[in-house]
């Protein structure tokens, strides 16, 4: 069983020397793969390969990846850098500037905080590509929870699906029963009506022949329920597939949505038009379940 469902959460956490990493992938329906990266502005050089791993792992839905990356305090202080250079330029211009207008020179460490890019928090490429291993890490784990989500929802819509093509084999079944005595009926009851309007037939009479002949081939229904048959034992045949088939599960309701919509046009008989919104409306509820698939 490969079925999995296009709704799901996902969570996961990893610390590598001191940056602590946390993702999380919410998804829902989607015809084609849309994914959504939030990441912090300086690590936005990793995106590309954030979408990667995704588009490895998954093939339908919107995906939206959060990234919480948090550094410890030793880790902090190691990304702190002080231009001692332009530090002493500024501070040397600083006191010639202070002695010229008679000021007193009190200038203290504080002032380099400031003082424009002394001191800064460097998060730049380099250091964005050293903290890919940590978002892998933790990018893996969530798509990992994910996939496990998706798969348990998947059970529960095969399940439910396996009930419901249950149901339209069975009416696909009456309607082929009863499908037969259509013409002997319409025979009978224009038989019937030719009598009570007092005409005479003779039997066996050739206009009456006719008449059947083309009512018999107006109503025929008989390769729309083969085919019909046919699209609920593929239908049954990607229930077992190991591959993605919510593409083609959706194409395939939508033939059987065609050919239930022939024999509904064609059927001149009450109780095959019942069985027929009776399909339609089971097919219904199958078309729901078949948007969330992936």
């Amino acid at each position: 069983m490969a079925f999995f469902s296009m709704t799901g959460f996902g969570r996961g956490t990893a610390t590598i020397r001191g940056l602590r990493v946390e993702v999380e992938l919410s998804s829902v329906n989607r015809k084609q793969l849309d994914i959504l990266v939030n990441l912090p502005r300086y690590l936005a050089v990793l995106e590309s390969r954030v979408h990667e791993k995704v588009h490895h792992a998954l093939s339908r839905g919107r995906i939206n990846v959060d990234f919480t990356v948090q550094r410890s305090s030793s880790s902090r202080a190691e990304a702190i850098r002080v231009d001692e250079e332009l530090a002493r330029v500024f501070v040397t211009d600083l006191k010639k500037a202070a002695a010229r207008l008679g000021l007193k020179d009190d200038l203290g460490s504080s002032i380099l905080l400031n003082l424009p890019d002394v001191v800064r928090y460097e998060q730049n490429g380099a250091s964005a590509a050293a903290c890919w291993p940590v978002l892998e890490k933790a990018l893996d784990l969530a798509l990992s929870d994910l996939v496990k989500m998706r798969a348990k929802e998947g059970v529960a819509l095969q399940k439910d699906l396996r009930k419901r093509l249950a149901c339209l084999k069975k009416t696909i079944g009456a309607i082929r029963t009863h499908a037969p005595g259509v013409i002997s009926l319409y025979r009978k009851n224009l038989l019937s009506r030719l009598q009570q309007a007092g005409l005479a037939i003779e039997h066996p009479d050739e206009r009456l022949l006719r008449e059947l002949a083309l009512f018999a081939d107006r109503s025929d229904i008989t390769e729309e329920l083969t085919r019909l048959g046919s699209h609920l034992q593929q239908a049954d045949d990607m229930m077992k597939s190991k591959e993605a088939v919510g593409r083609s599960f959706d194409f395939l309701v939508q033939e059987m949505f065609r050919e239930i919509n022939t024999v509904g046009s064609k059927a001149n008989d009450g109780a095959i038009l019942r069985q027929v919104v009776e399909f339609k409306a089971e097919l219904e509820r199958i078309k729901e379940q078949v948007q969330n698939i992936e």
